[in-house]
């Protein structure tokens, strides 16, 4: 049972003995989880099944050597490939199971379990930290290296091309640019359709996020088929799932449990570790406190739902504020870089990415002006 009581312990291993969790605050401003709307006053139970229901991806210990370095835990360094697997398991929940569908102890449908055995720490699970780690040395990062939000995007883009099952198609936005001309010709067009896990990858400041922001990814939480957002805060990666007043909600992984198989779910032992794939509490932080390096997370199973996802991103988010988050285009345009101007006389503080450069490279540039980055989110834990 250790692992399911780490479960429990805070990231310093602290036990935390609360009357009542501090998770969501009893107020009558909308609480937004994925999409969903909630009064945490009459709803508070439900806001809490709608969590626990998603699939909660943390460290672990314990696992089948991986790497050069035979490393058998990702404590440390897998933050963010943790939070990647949570974006892609919600992708397939939502796909396979429906966005309505809720996690009991006592689940055993075939589908979920297809799903977390996806996700389950062997090399021969298609989404495990073995073939993340293995798949992130192609985008240039040692195995034990800690990820950014682009690496983790390239990663998972790649990855889902190995699972027919799977069946889902990933477009990683680069360039504050959204261009349909790409996305017709990752997913088809017309009748023909491949659901697809939109990224949008994001620059939104250099040590904070400029507050100009906040409205639009507020508004970003509220769309059908929101997938939230993968980013953190300084030294830490994180995985947003919606928001209630001016802070952010989402699911840590720095918790460290001990790896195992779910299975069928049918011994005592594979019922126990399904359970530590379910968070009960989730926990929130001020927007003001996110690293400002961050991805914006959709899924369209349907061309109809692509569709609206574009009007209402049109509509909704870039209108939200005075400066939009991104750019909705139907073709790229080849970038254009004064021969006179370079990275590091662009410093202030609201400057979003509008280079062609890899998105981590920025960061680092930034990162060796002693600026936070998302290369910086696993230091120390």
């Amino acid at each position: 049972m250790d692992s399911v009581f780490e479960a429990y312990l805070g990231p310093d291993g602290a036990l935390a003995l609360t009357a009542e969790p501090d998770d969501i605050p009893k107020t009558n401003a909308d609480v937004w989880i994925l999409g969903k709307r909630y009064n945490s006053i009459n709803e508070l139970e439900l806001i809490r099944r709608d969590i626990r229901s998603r699939l909660w991806c943390t460290y672990r210990r314990g696992f089948v050597p991986l790497g050069e370095s035979q490393l058998t835990t990702d404590k440390g360094w897998g933050c963010m490939l943790r939070c990647g697997q949570m974006l892609l398991g919600q992708a397939l929940i939502d796909l396979h199971l429906g966005r309505d569908w809720f996690w009991t102890p006592e689940t055993r449908d075939p589908t979920y379990l297809k799903i977390v055995n996806r996700f389950e720490d062997s090399r021969k699970s298609y989404f495990s930290i073995h073939q993340i780690a293995l798949m992130g040395e192609s985008e240039d990062k040692r195995v034990g290296e800690w990820f950014g939000p682009n690496t983790i995007a390239q990663v998972l883009k790649k990855l889902v091309g190995y699972d027919d099952w799977c069946s889902i198609v990933v477009h990683v936005a680069l360039d504050n640019t959204i261009a349909t001309d790409d996305i017709d010709k990752t997913c088809g067009t017309g009748s023909v359709w491949k659901p697809l896990l939109l990224l949008i990858q994001l620059r939104l400041g250099l040590s904070d996020i400029n507050p100009i922001y906040i409205p639009a990814l507020k508004k970003c939480f509220q769309l059908v088929g929101s997938l939230g957002m993968i980013g953190g805060k300084p030294n830490q990666a994180l995985y947003f799932i919606g928001y209630v007043e001016d802070e952010v909600i989402f699911l840590d992984p720095h918790y460290t449990q001990r790896s195992g198989s779910v299975g069928t779910k049918t011994s005592q032992n594979e019922i126990e570790l399904d359970e530590t794939y379910h968070q009960k509490y989730a926990q929130r932080i001020q927007f003001n406190q996110m690293d400002p390096s961050i991805a914006l997370c959709f899924f369209c199973k349907t061309r109809f739902s692509y569709e609206v996802l574009l009007n209402e991103l049109k509509n909704e988010v870039l209108n939200s504020g005075n400066q939009p988050l991104f750019e909705i285009t139907k073709t790229r345009s080849m970038p254009w870089i004064s021969p006179t101007t370079s990275y590091s006389s662009q410093t202030t503080s609201n400057r979003r990415r509008t280079k062609s450069e890899d998105f981590e490279e920025v960061q680092n540039e930034e990162n060796n002006k002693g600026d936070d980055s998302d290369e910086d989110f696993e230091i120390i834990c």
